[in-house]
C-alpha cells in the first residue's frame, strides 16, 4: 500500500523561514536548518524549501542556504524558487537538494520541464502549482487560475490544464497550493485537488489551509493527494507530526511512523 508523506514547508525569505496568510503578512518562524532539523527528528517524512522572494526579485536560489538545511535533515528535500534554467537546477541539486521544484519559470517556459526532466530524470522535477479560484474568468470554465510570483500575478491559465501539461511535459510530481487557502486554516481544496488528483498519474501534494488532522486525512481521502504538506500548524506547535500521522492511520491511511 502506498504510504503517504507529511511535509512541512520551509517558506525562506532573506533567510529566515517566514509564514503569512495568502502569501503576505510575513511574520518570522525560524532559521531554515534548525528548523529542517528539528522536523527530521520529528518524524517528518520529506522537507520542501521554497525561496519565495527568488522570483519576484528576479534573483537565483540562496544555495548556502539550501546547503546547511541540506546537512542538518537527513530527509528528501525539495527546493523551489528561482530555478530558470537546467545549469541552476544543477546547481540546487549539487547543493543538497533531491528535487526541484518549478513555478514562474516553467509557466513562462514550458519547456523548462521538459529539458529539465531529460537531465535530471522526472523523479527530480516538481512542478508547483499556485491556483486561485477564477470561474467566471477563465474561458474553459474550470474554475481555478494559475497565478505566479509568489501569487501575485494572474496567468489566465487554468490550473487543471496546466498540471496535465505539466506532467505529459515531464513532471514527476506536482505541489499544489490553494491560494484562497494559504494560512486561512480552513481546510485544503479538495475540489482543486480532486480535479488534479483525476487527471494526472504522478504524486500530487496537497497544501494551503491545512487547520488540524482531519484536513490532512481529507485531503488524502477526498483530494486524492499522495501527500500533505504544511506550514503554519507545524512552525507554532499547533500540532506536532505525530499527532497528524496518528490522525491519517487511525483513519485506515497507510503512513511511515513518526
Amino acid at each position: 500500500m502506498l504510504r503517504r508523506r507529511v511535509i512541512p514547508c520551509l517558506d525562506v525569505d532573506r533567510g529566515r523561514v517566514v509564514k503569512g496568510t495568502r502569501f503576505v503578512d510575513l511574520v518570522d518562524a525560524g532559521d531554515p536548518p534548525e528548523l529542517a532539523a528539528r522536523y527530521a527528528a520529528e518524524g517528518a517524512d520529506e522537507l520542501v524549501f521554497l525561496d519565495i522572494g527568488a522570483s519576484p526579485e528576479g534573483r537565483a536560489t540562496l544555495l548556502d542556504i539550501v546547503e546547511r538545511t541540506a546537512r542538518r535533515a537527513f530527509i528528501p528535500l525539495t527546493v523551489g524558487g528561482g530555478v530558470r534554467s537546467v545549469p541552476e537546477m544543477r546547481a540546487v541539486l549539487r547543493a543538497g537538494a533531491d528535487k526541484v521544484s518549478l513555478n514562474t519559470a516553467a509557466v513562462a517556459d514550458p519547456g523548462l520541464v521538459t529539458r529539465c526532466a531529460r537531465s535530471f530524470g522526472s523523479q527530480a522535477v516538481v512542478v508547483a502549482i499556485d491556483a486561485r479560484r477564477r470561474p467566471a474568468e477563465l474561458p474553459s470554465g474550470e474554475g481555478w487560475e494559475v497565478v505566479v510570483r509568489g501569487g501575485r500575478e494572474p496567468t489566465g491559465r487554468a490550473a487543471v490544464a496546466w498540471a496535465v501539461e505539466a506532467v505529459e511535459r515531464g513532471a514527476g510530481e506536482l505541489l499544489v497550493t490553494s491560494i484562497d487557502r494559504d494560512g486561512t486554516r480552513s481546510g485544503y481544496d479538495v475540489a482543486l485537488l480532486r480535479a488534479i488528483s483525476s487527471r494526472v498519474s504522478v504524486p500530487v501534494i496537497a497544501s494551503g489551509g491545512a487547520a488540524g488532522p482531519n484536513d490532512f486525512v481529507a485531503a488524502v481521502r477526498e483530494g486524492g493527494a499522495d501527500a500533505v504538506l504544511a506550514a503554519s500548524i507545524f512552525h507554532r506547535r499547533t500540532y506536532s507530526i505525530a499527532q497528524v500521522k496518528a490522525a491519517m492511520a487511525a483513519a485506515g491511511l497507510s503512513i511511515r511512523a513518526a
